[in-house]
């Protein structure tokens, strides 16, 4: 059987000894929210959740999205880098271009 998005975040969050409470606080969502999540009572949380969610677990959304996704981490080295990113001020579009700038420059060679 697959296992939910809830099940998922439920799983991953006990796996890294967080309490529901810590999770919800440190995520900045309602902790009612977040329990209905788990338990299936609320299947569709939007990508915002899921993106807060993520980055307090130190995983990608992608882990709480697939399956075969949930043991991909970030390792401390590239939080490290996305976070300086965001530090720079840098946008998700100015990245996103950079990240296209790098695979165009790639078929170039």
């Amino acid at each position: 059987m697959t296992e939910t998005i809830g099940e998922r975040i439920k799983r991953i969050r006990l796996s890294k000894g967080k309490s529901l409470s810590e999770l919800a606080e440190s995520a900045e969502v309602a902790k009612s929210y977040l329990s209905n999540v788990e338990r299936g009572i609320q299947s569709n949380p939007s990508i915002q959740f899921i993106e807060k969610i993520a980055a307090t677990l130190n995983i990608s959304p992608n882990a709480l999205l697939f399956d075969n996704a949930a043991d991909q981490e970030l390792d401390s080295e590239w939080q490290q880098l996305v976070l300086d990113a965001m530090a720079s001020g840098i946008s998700k579009s100015q990245f996103k271009e950079f990240l296209e700038f790098q695979r165009w420059k790639k078929t170039q060679e």
